[in-house]
């Protein structure tokens, strides 16, 4: 039998020392697997892209953890591609932020949008510090019901890993969530956790690592789900 081929880009600047860059294959592996798919996979360094030319070879985008990035420009270069082009996009941890930040930006036409970590004083930092940081963290998440997120879990409960300092500021949180942007999945405190394009075939962005799962050789339900989508893109 000829498994379907999928190329995907794993947008982040690779460090082995990374826990979610080590469970991130696993991930994949895992999911590949019980799709019946093969991948090609490449990480694009965020410094490395300058023009849309090296993205448009792929199926799909995933922007991984481990910001601030080199580049975060690239980055965000990577994530506007993937939203304008309708490529599936999955964002985790860093990939969160930088969803929120490319967003703003481009839709919403903030050109003063920043994220906190790298302009701590801008007056529209839409990325800011948790009131409490989520380093090496497994909480309890509520999933919103018939969304592209709890259809992937099948459950509208669940709990996952962080590593993370950064998260959406609660001072936007309304103008950023008033359209096609939604919180798709929120902490026991109301807190927006995840977040999903509503005009896009698939564009998933979560605060928390999923993929962290993977190292215990759990299934990764959000990957999965985003093979997914990638394999009905190249059909």
């Amino acid at each position: 039998m000829t498994l379907t081929a999928l190329h995907l880009a794993l947008i982040g600047d690779y460090d082995p020392q990374v826990t979610a860059h080590q469970a991130i294959p696993l991930a994949l592996q895992q999911a590949s697997t019980h799709l019946g798919l093969t991948l090609q996979i490449e990480w694009l360094a965020t410094d490395t892209l300058k023009d849309n030319h090296t993205l448009q070879p792929f199926d799909g985008f995933w922007c991984v953890p481990a910001s601030p990035y080199r580049d975060a420009d690239g980055a965000l270069r990577a994530i506007r591609f993937a939203r304008e082009q309708r490529r599936p996009f999955l964002g985790t941890c860093g990939g969160f932020q930088h969803a929120v930040l490319e967003y703003a930006r481009n839709v919403l036409r903030w050109a003063d949008a920043e994220h906190g970590e790298l302009a701590p004083d801008a007056p529209r930092a839409v990325i800011a510090p948790l009131s409490c940081a989520l380093i090496e963290t497994i909480a309890p998440i509520h999933l919103m019901a018939f969304t592209r997120i709890a259809e992937a879990y099948g459950t509208l409960e669940i709990q996952e890993g962080y590593r993370c300092r950064y998260g959406l500021n609660a001072d936007f949180k309304q103008a950023l969530l008033e359209d096609n942007l939604i919180g798709s999945a929120h902490d026991s405190a109301g807190e927006v956790r995840a977040i999903e394009l509503l005009d896009h075939p698939f564009f998933v962005a979560t605060l928390f690592q999923p993929e962290r799962a993977a190292l215990t050789g759990a299934s990764v339900p959000l990957v999965s789900a985003w093979l997914q989508a990638c394999l009905e893109r190249s059909a």
